[in-house]
């Protein structure tokens, strides 16, 4: 119970330093809607793109959005870690009587419901604007998405933790997530189909996690059919257990009480 009630606390106050810092708020969900407003009405109208299996282009890039205000909200929650870490609060924390994993799961479940509401958010803004097919009605394709930006979330919110507890500075560590995660962004079908792509490029996209969040937010609102798509049985299959895989790994390694980290 006093585990519950420090996760809770860490829970909280995690939320609220994301709710004041309302810098953070509008960049993670305003750039992908400005990218939904100018990229895709520029290229529906301007290129009108032959190779969609349904819908606008601007319909298509609703999951790429919704993934990418994802990948910002794990890359900007994790700066209260750092933030933690160099004013010493983070030492005051580890230093109570209670688990540091508990610390850490505290901490990462504010950026996990943070993540979560942001892209919903973008999702809900978006889709009175686009062409949704809904091929399994909205109720269901609403839960399907809901529960696609979940997992995404935790398994995100698992390597930020994971990348956050080695690496010593702030800057590294958004280095590194800009240089892992923006590259798998768009190569997963966010911007554009994978199909008939060179064949390495394929692959890529298959052994891409993001890849089948894409898939399933486009399975759950744009497809009409699931024809060319891999499926939301392999696409939650494979988030569900990346997302409990890389999400323990980041807990398994704990934080040191020195300012570097290391």
């Amino acid at each position: 119970m006093k585990a519950l009630t420090a996760c809770s606390a860490l829970f909280g106050r995690d939320l609220r330093a994301v709710l004041r810092s309302r810098s953070q708020l509008y960049s993670s969900v305003l750039t992908p809607l400005l990218i939904l407003v100018f990229l895709g009405n520029g290229v529906s109208e301007g290129l009108s793109p032959a190779r969609l299996s349904g819908g606008s282009f601007t319909a298509y890039l609703v999951a790429g959005a919704v993934v990418m205000t994802a990948v910002f909200s794990s890359t900007f929650s994790s700066a209260s870690y750092y933030r933690d870490r160099d004013s010493g609060i983070l030492r005051m924390f580890l230093s109570s009587p209670h688990s540091p994993r508990v610390i850490l799961l505290g901490k990462s479940l504010a950026g996990i419901l943070i993540g979560l509401v942001q892209a919903v958010v973008v999702l809900a803004v978006a889709a009175p604007f686009v062409q949704f097919d809904w091929q399994y009605g909205v109720p269901s394709g609403l839960a399907v998405a809901v529960a696609t930006i979940l997992l995404l979330n935790v398994m995100l919110a698992g390597l930020a933790q994971a990348l956050a507890s080695r690496i010593s500075t702030m800057q590294g560590f958004h280095l590194v997530m800009n240089l892992a995660l923006f590259p798998l962004l768009f190569f997963s079908g966010a911007f554009f189909p994978v199909d008939n792509l060179p064949t390495w490029l394929e692959i890529l996209a298959r052994v891409n996690p993001l890849s089948y969040a894409v898939d399933a937010l486009q399975l759950a609102a744009y497809a009409r059919s699931g024809h060319g798509f891999f499926g939301l049985g392999l696409d939650f299959a494979v988030l569900g257990t990346l997302a409990v895989a890389v999400y323990l790994l980041g807990l398994a390694k704990l934080p040191r009480l020195t300012w570097s980290g290391r």
